[in-house]
């Protein structure tokens, strides 16, 4: 959701106010969602990266983030009046206490909702969460094999000189590694959009979005509606289309 620095200096509002109106865009957005049959969205609300800006912005933004979560809990809420589970993805501890205490909440008084699913990417990076999900994945290996050698079934899997080779290289597979993934609970993206003509990605689903198309609308966030949303399904859908009829054809 790029951009609400941008606009709120492009319009000369106060600081702050592009993000509380770039907040409202994402509502709108959602809603078309839901209207499209879109059942999984994810939004980069908050990189790790953030944390490195000025105090004085992180903690507005912090504030705004527990403001919307708290919104997100009020049972008129858009995610309650359509159904929406909301999970929130990232390094969770390195948010303060109020703010992670929030998401807990609203990630557990949405975990019913069935109709959609909300993840907000939050203290999140794609490198942390790879690396993340490779930390977990080993750590879980290796209590798995400890556990066998103690019960006598691991064969001596944990030995003086190691492995053989092919024991080792099937040890942690693609899916161990997946399901540890801060993103485990959604599918690969179909479609990233990224406003302000930006194509970079910066460090979000790198490992989800090999497949994805692409789409860099010039408008800044706040200025995001409808006619992009179309856009993008309609250029994604011409893109499959076209991809079928190729495959159909050899």
């Amino acid at each position: 959701m790029d951009g609400n620095r941008r606009f709120t200096k492009k319009c000369k509002l106060m600081e702050g106010a592009g993000h509380k109106i770039g907040f409202s865009a994402l509502m709108s957005m959602l809603k078309y969602c839901y209207e499209f049959g879109v059942r999984y969205v994810t939004v980069y609300a908050f990189s790790i990266e953030n944390f490195k800006r000025s105090p004085e912005e992180v903690q507005s933004l912090m504030d705004l983030m527990l403001e919307k979560i708290e919104e997100i809990l009020k049972e008129q809420s858009i995610v309650n009046r359509y159904g929406v589970r909301v999970i929130f993805s990232g390094n969770l501890k390195l948010l303060s206490e109020p703010v992670r205490l929030a998401a807990e909440r609203a990630m557990l008084a949405t975990a019913k909702n069935s109709k959609a699913v909300l993840s907000i990417c939050v203290a999140y990076t794609s490198t942390n969460e790879i690396m993340h999900a490779v930390q977990e994945s080993c750590e879980e290996k290796w209590d798995e094999i400890t556990l066998l050698n103690s019960s006598g079934a691991g064969y001596g899997l944990i030995s003086l000189g190691g492995y053989e080779q092919d024991e080792m290289d099937h040890l942690i597979k693609l899916t161990d590694i997946e399901k540890h993934m801060y993103m485990a609970a959604a599918p690969d993206p179909d479609i990233i959009i990224r406003t302000s003509g930006e194509t970079r990605l910066s460090n979000f689903l790198l490992w989800q979005s090999a497949n994805c198309y692409l789409y860099s609308p010039s408008v800044l966030w706040p200025e995001i509606g409808f006619r992009q949303f179309l856009w993008a399904i309609l250029n994604f859908q011409q893109i499959h289309f076209y991809l079928d009829k190729q495959r159909k054809q050899s």
